[in-house]
């Protein structure tokens, strides 16, 4: 069986996601069916349609969910001592060699990716290049423009 790595964070998230499709999102919708139900024919009845396929997409999500959460393998970053390498759950600082620019990403399990918010998901080429690396190495990332090199500048445990 496939093991999802998930931060403490993500699986939280998750959770509470769960828990309001389940309290909250779904009781609603089967309300909404019930609703529509009483307006007779149920062929030509655009709400108990609408109603029945929300439905279908909360039940699916709730499946998802309960499977990724039953799968996954939640890691704890602050629990893990410090060795200056990059880890699933740390947080790096990496300069591009070119233009000094800096930039920080977490890396994190493929469901609280959100690179806006500078986390990365574990399979994503630049998380694949920099876990295992450490602090000072150089790393070459193939981007569709061509090859950039980052200096891996710090790893942080938070």
């Amino acid at each position: 069986m496939q093991r999802y790595p998930m931060t403490v964070v993500g699986e939280k998230k998750l959770r509470e996601e769960l828990e309001r499709l389940k309290s909250v999102e779904r009781p609603r919708v089967i309300k909404d069916i019930a609703v529509a139900r009483e307006h007779g024919d149920l062929k030509e009845n655009a709400e108990y349609h609408a109603a029945r396929e929300e439905q279908g997409f909360i039940e699916a999500r709730i499946q998802d969910i309960e499977g990724k959460l039953s799968r996954s393998q939640v890691i704890d970053i602050t629990t893990i001592p410090y060795t200056g390498k990059v880890l699933f759950g740390t947080t790096v600082r990496i300069i591009n060699t070119e233009t000094d620019e800096e930039v920080e990403y977490r890396i994190v399990g493929e469901d609280e990716a959100d690179i806006k918010q500078n986390r990365l998901s574990v399979s994503s080429p630049i998380a694949r290049a920099l876990i295992g690396k450490e602090e000072g190495e150089v790393i070459s990332i193939r981007i569709p423009s061509g090859v950039v090199e980052y200096e891996i500048d710090e790893v942080k445990h938070i």
